[in-house]
């Protein structure tokens, strides 16, 4: 059955990822570097917006932990983990390059999964099924901006609150949960990502995108989201048996 946990260690038989945003203040490097080194898979899956590309243009950032995070992506892809990375919105520019294997990463446009249990399931970054992605570049990036100062806000209020002692909380995510637009345009996402896989005769997707962790039930297909590392730090994990896990690292 598929679960929710918070293990910090685990072997998998397929471990997803997608939405780091490398090249951005924002990113939770460090975070995602210890639990890279923490995790091992047969499989590791990097759904999209692994770089900002769009960022990066704007404003050159990359810092010591960024990169020991693709260090260890690289280690892993040397040491035997197959690694398929599924280019996003933000790290578009390697999408011309699907079907090529660059230092020992595959790069595709969208990949079958099957699981040990015998489910095939449709994974895909999945800005197609956001409406202000395919309105246009334009209106996706007044989007980022926006998002952009309200992370800017979330991560330090964050900081203030671990300096006081307090628990984690995240401005970004309190809104997602509480505001109606934003709960309408994540559920309009879900189901856009769940029919496309009931079309295709998938029992289920793997997308990201939207940095909002799930793993339901939707429109009759299983609707898994690995979530992002810059609000939630969460990743999608297959168990020996086939069973779907997120993992929640906080």
């Amino acid at each position: 059955m598929d679960a929710h946990d918070t293990s910090r260690q685990g072997r998998w038989r397929a471990l997803f990822i997608s939405d780091i945003h490398l090249g951005t203040r924002s990113c939770k490097a460090g975070e995602l570097l210890a639990f890279l080194k923490s995790q091992r898979a047969d499989r590791l899956y990097l759904v999209g917006d692994i770089i900002d590309g769009w960022r990066l243009k704007r404003r050159w950032y990359w810092n010591a932990q960024q990169q020991a995070v693709l260090d260890e992506i690289l280690d892993q892809a040397r040491s035997g983990t197959e690694v398929l990375y599924i280019p996003g919105n933000h790290d578009e520019a390697f999408r011309p390059y699907a079907g090529l294997n660059l230092a020992e990463i595959d790069i595709r446009e969208a990949a079958i999964h099957e699981t040990a249990d015998g489910r095939s399931f449709l994974v895909i970054h999945g800005d197609m099924f956001d409406g202000a992605a395919r309105w246009g570049r334009i209106v996706s990036r007044l989007g980022d901006w926006a998002y952009d100062a309200t992370m800017w806000t979330s991560d330090r209020l964050a900081a203030t609150r671990k300096a006081m002692g307090l628990s984690h909380w995240s401005l970004a995510q309190h809104l997602k949960r509480t505001a109606k637009t934003a709960l309408e345009i994540i559920g309009r996402y879900e189901t856009a990502a769940a029919r496309e896989a009931a079309a295709r005769g998938f029992d289920g997707i793997v997308c990201g995108h939207i940095h909002k962790a799930a793993l339901k039930r939707v429109y009759g297909v299983t609707y898994a989201n690995d979530g992002d590392w810059v609000e939630s730090c969460t990743a999608l994990a297959e168990s020996a048996d086939g069973r779907l896990v997120l993992l929640d690292t906080r």
